[in-house]
């Protein structure tokens, strides 16, 4: 185990390493690729990696059984993250993650699932995931499901959660407090899951969102900052977790090294 890393002395017998891989959209079409949309053949590399060198995949419920209960995680393990609820995640990362067995977490935006739920428009190319998609991906067991806003993965007039400047702490509150529980219901009833982590859209966020996102009931957030994280029973070593975006010109081997590189410093 790992220790030495600052946390309370009272939990470094506990601490585990913990990467996280964020990934968005994924297509075939070399022309469309970019930052944030890699080919399926990079995703399916890195699970294939994963499986090879003794990686298990864990969810965000994982971790909490660990931090809350006398639940045990793998020896060695990896977290993947999606983030927005492209349709490409159930056409293309889905058959992946069957079959090589794997775990992902993916983070819908409440609306477009709605918006593409209610019209059952598809398109691997620019196409949200509907309920039937998610439902069928929970059911497996390959997927969990967490909060990305119902509606405030925008730049403006907000950046994501973000504060705006002269907003009051009470309207900003109230704005993000309102958005991210209709996100809740919204999966509640359609899914019959609750998730219980926010994961920041653009990483944004403002000096007291997450005190917000705790008295929601969130007992875990995903940032989009690139650092390691050092998990332990502390409940706070759940919260403001660093992720790494997947960029498909460097190796997955380089990824993880380089992870592992930053969790020594």
């Amino acid at each position: 185990m790992i220790t030495g890393m600052g946390a309370n002395t009272s939990y470094q017998d506990n601490n585990v390493y913990l990467p996280i891989i964020m990934y968005h959209s994924l297509l075939k079409e070399t022309k469309l690729q970019n930052d944030f949309i890699i080919s399926p053949s990079v995703l399916e590399k890195d699970l294939k990696y994963f499986s090879q060198n003794g990686y298990s995949t864990v969810t965000v419920n994982d971790l909490v059984e660990y931090v809350y209960s006398d639940k045990s995680l793998p020896e060695k393990f990896v977290m993947i993250t999606f983030d927005d609820g492209f349709y490409n995640n159930y056409y293309y990362a889905y058959p992946l993650l069957k079959k090589y067995k794997c775990k992902a977490i993916i983070s819908p935006i409440a609306s477009l699932t709605e918006k593409y739920t209610e019209t059952g428009e598809v398109s691997a190319n620019y196409g949200y995931l509907s309920v039937s998609d998610i439902n069928e991906m929970l059911k497996s067991g390959c997927v969990e499901i967490q909060n990305h806003t119902y509606n405030m993965h925008s730049l403006s007039p907000r950046m994501g959660v973000e504060q705006k400047n002269g907003e009051s702490v009470y309207d900003y509150t109230n704005a993000i407090t309102a958005d991210i529980i209709k996100a809740q219901k919204y999966f509640k009833e359609n899914t019959g899951v609750t998730p219980n982590c926010f994961v920041y859209p653009f990483g944004a966020e403002s000096s007291t969102t997450l005190d917000t996102l705790k008295k929601i009931g969130f007992v875990c957030t995903l940032t989009c900052t690139e650092k390691p994280n050092v998990i332990n029973k502390n409940p706070e070593s759940l919260f403001e977790l660093g992720r790494y975006r997947r960029n498909q010109n460097e190796s997955v081997d380089n990824l993880m090294k380089r992870i592992e590189k930053d969790l020594k410093k």
